[in-house]
């Protein structure tokens, strides 16, 4: 495959990748803009909510760092917007790694501070979340070192592991749904069990496609393909 084939080839699937990350993501944003409004309009207050109306500043921040990592972020894993707009790439990130950083960290002080009814956390998840958080900051922390180093594969693969961590919620509508309509339950230890499901299941898919973009192939088409990537990776790593 010629490298204008192949240009043409990624400009076609430029927004496949984000499209797919998108619609994980539709529940969870939908989710967080519905609890905003709530609090914007001064909903009644109730056992599930009170503890963001009590201290909103965390939530709106989450939420809204949240959708802009996971929605802006899906477009840092297209192949074709790489490629096309290397300049937009390298300017997102650094929004991004903003985003991510303070989603992480609400994260993390909603979990520790938020008095959440044991129903919706359960001493496990509390754990979880903080161990996800953390890992999550972390990640991007590393992430940001390994591309000032210019390491590509290395930051993009901490990228990736970040990402996995922050769509967490959308894996888990997946998982929970139907547990919800069938079972009727909606708390305790199997929820917990499940949202950590979900995570992992991220964590396993991401380390899959790390070693999957790292693996060198024989066939000619993707060797094309590996050399044009090594081309962007090369203009993505120039100042």
């Amino acid at each position: 495959m010629t490298n204008q084939n192949l240009t043409r080839s990624l400009k076609k699937a430029a927004f496949r990748v984000p499209a797919m990350l998108f619609v994980l993501s539709l529940v969870p944003i939908l989710g967080g803009v519905a609890r905003l409004k709530n609090l914007s309009s001064g909903a009644a207050v109730t056992a599930e909510n009170a503890r963001f109306s009590a201290a909103p500043v965390p939530i709106v921040i989450h939420v809204i760092t949240a959708t802009l990592f996971c929605v802006l972020g899906a477009f840092q894993f297209s192949a074709g917007f790489r490629f096309r707009w290397p300049s937009w790439h390298r300017r997102a990130g650094r929004f991004l790694v903003l985003c991510g950083v303070l989603a992480g960290i609400t994260g993390l002080w909603m979990t520790a501070l938020y008095r959440i009814p044991t129903n919706l956390q359960g001493p496990m998840l509390y754990w979880v979340r903080l161990v996800v958080a953390s890992a999550m900051v972390a990640s991007i922390v590393i992430a940001v070192l390994r591309i000032l180093r210019r390491d590509v594969a290395s930051h993009e693969a901490f990228m990736i592991r970040a990402y996995a961590l922050g769509q967490g919620a959308g894996t888990q509508v997946l998982i929970l749904g139907p547990w919800m309509l069938f079972s009727g339950e909606t708390g305790g230890l199997t929820r917990d069990l499940l949202m950590t499901l979900a995570w992992t299941i991220n964590l396993i898919v991401a380390e899959w496609i790390i070693k999957r973009r790292a693996k060198p192939s024989p066939h000619p088409r993707t060797a094309c393909r590996k050399t044009t990537w090594n081309s962007l990776n090369s203009r993505l790593s120039s100042p």
